[in-house]
């Protein structure tokens, strides 16, 4: 037995209509998928199988959240999770993807899930994930306070934190290593 056969949706065996599958996808779930951008969490899917002519519609619902670390902090953040994406399969000779059809071998008539669903809730997380403001790590925000650099041209890079973690704007602060390259681009101006 395959550690992803649970996964496995037999579409030799659904003749007409839809069949309903669902899933819940947890710690255990993740630690089998073995990638690094996602590692624990909790998400519900459900997959709806509907027999076409000569394909099957796969419509995924993803409802619940992710565990995954904050960019300015680095504790564990729950990023919420909620996404619906539809996929067409059909039958074929052998595995592959023809344009937005993924074809599976008539032989096997079986599609396995298990990474379709992680590629989905992969996709549902932003580029940037932050806490909400005050929900960062106190001792971590306040090292970055002390480490962060700064440029005299930069209008948005040229932040710093509040207390409540917001970003605020500091105009007066600026890093001496890059006054002194400042100075040397002036100069050959």
């Amino acid at each position: 037995m395959s550690k992803f056969e649970l996964y496995n949706v037999v579409l030799k065996d659904i003749t007409t209509g839809t069949s309903v599958f669902e899933y819940d996808l947890d710690d255990v779930y993740f630690k089998k998928i073995d990638s690094p951008e996602v590692q624990r969490g909790n998400v519900n899917a459900k997959v709806t199988v509907r027999k076409k002519i000569e394909t099957f519609e796969l419509q995924f619902v993803l409802d619940g959240y992710v565990l995954i670390p904050c960019d300015r902090c680095l504790d564990d953040m729950k990023q919420p999770i909620s996404y619906k994406e539809k996929l067409l399969v059909k039958f074929g000779t052998k595995f592959s993807e023809e344009n937005d059809i993924v074809v599976v071998p008539e032989s096997e008539g079986t599609i396995n899930i298990a990474w379709f669903l992680y590629e989905f809730i992969v996709l549902n997380i932003p580029l940037k994930h932050v806490h909400a403001p005050g929900e960062c790590n106190k001792t971590m925000v306040s090292k970055l306070k002390r480490h962060i650099a700064r440029s005299k041209d930069d209008d948005e890079n040229d932040m710093d934190f509040d207390d409540d973690d917001d970003v605020v704007e500091d105009d007066n602060q600026i890093d001496p290593r890059w006054e002194g390259l400042q100075n040397i681009i002036d100069n050959n101006n």
